[in-house]
């Protein structure tokens, strides 16, 4: 199988490295295609993968073409190398917003859409696969063990990838900016940056692991440790005053039309 990914950004990078370590594929079946030189070689040499500068040379004998540039420049992208695509290529896009539809573009092109997010990096990845009109079930397969070589993936239909973006494709952020105010927030009750990241870091990734052993809803756990009348209460009761859910909730909306926007622009 050979595959060529098209963009060699930090998420082209992770699903190749998982791929290579899992051997879903072989280095000399990887092609990867950037407008950086410097990225380029450095994709190279990592990994021993071929790289070519122009993207239609770079599809031209692909069995897989993984579409991961920004949106912004898919129709710019799309326009040099389409032609070249074999009609048996698949196209797994992990482009946010852009349809299916509007990449087969009426053509009889097989297309399997995902929404990765950054935690593939480290081979925590959750990613959302949907199946394009034409797709297969091998296809489907393919892609499966292209995202699974980076953590779990979850099969959804096409119109629900809005939904996945605003919770696992924008999620780390999320996480990050509470990570965020909750450092600086105990460095300002007394303990040192690296101290305060530790436990910070510690915290969060103990609390995601033990939600994920247990069968029991967020909301059990969290009242497990929170004693009437206690520091944990006092939090709660500050949060709850301050609306907190509802930021959440409305921040993930504006994600979620955001996404639906990119599909319309």
């Amino acid at each position: 199988m050979k595959i060529t990914f098209i963009g060699a950004g930090n998420m082209s990078e992770a699903i190749i490295a998982g791929a290579l370590k899992k051997a879903v594929v072989a280095a000399d079946a990887v092609t990867v295609s950037d407008p950086l030189e410097e990225r380029r070689n450095q994709m190279q040499h990592a990994y021993g993968v071929r790289s070519e500068e122009d993207n239609a040379r770079a599809v031209a004998n692909a069995d897989v073409v993984v579409l991961a540039v920004k949106p912004q420049v898919f129709p710019q992208v799309w326009g040099s190398l389409q032609s070249e695509l074999s009609p048996n290529s698949l196209v797994v896009s992990i482009m946010a917003g852009v349809t299916s539809e509007t990449i087969a573009a009426g053509s009889d092109l097989r297309v399997v859409r995902v929404m990765p997010n950054t935690p593939s990096l480290v081979g925590r990845g959750a990613s959302g696969i949907a199946q394009g009109a034409l797709a297969t079930e091998s296809d489907m397969e393919i892609t499966e063990r292209l995202m699974q070589a980076v953590g779990v993936s979850v099969r959804v239909q096409e119109e629900q990838l809005h939904a996945v973006t605003a919770l696992s494709g924008s999620g780390p952020a999320y996480l990050f900016y509470l990570m965020e105010a909750m450092i600086d927030s105990a460095k300002e009750l007394g303990l040192d940056e690296a101290t305060a990241r530790l436990l910070c870091i510690e915290t969060v990734g103990g609390a995601a692991d033990l939600l994920a052993a247990s069968e029991e809803a967020p909301v059990e756990l969290r009242k497990r440790v929170t004693s009437k009348g206690g520091t944990t209460a006092a939090a709660i009761q500050t949060f709850d005053e301050q609306a907190l859910k509802e930021v959440i909730s409305a921040a993930m909306k504006s994600a979620f039309a955001r996404s639906q926007e990119l599909a319309q622009e």
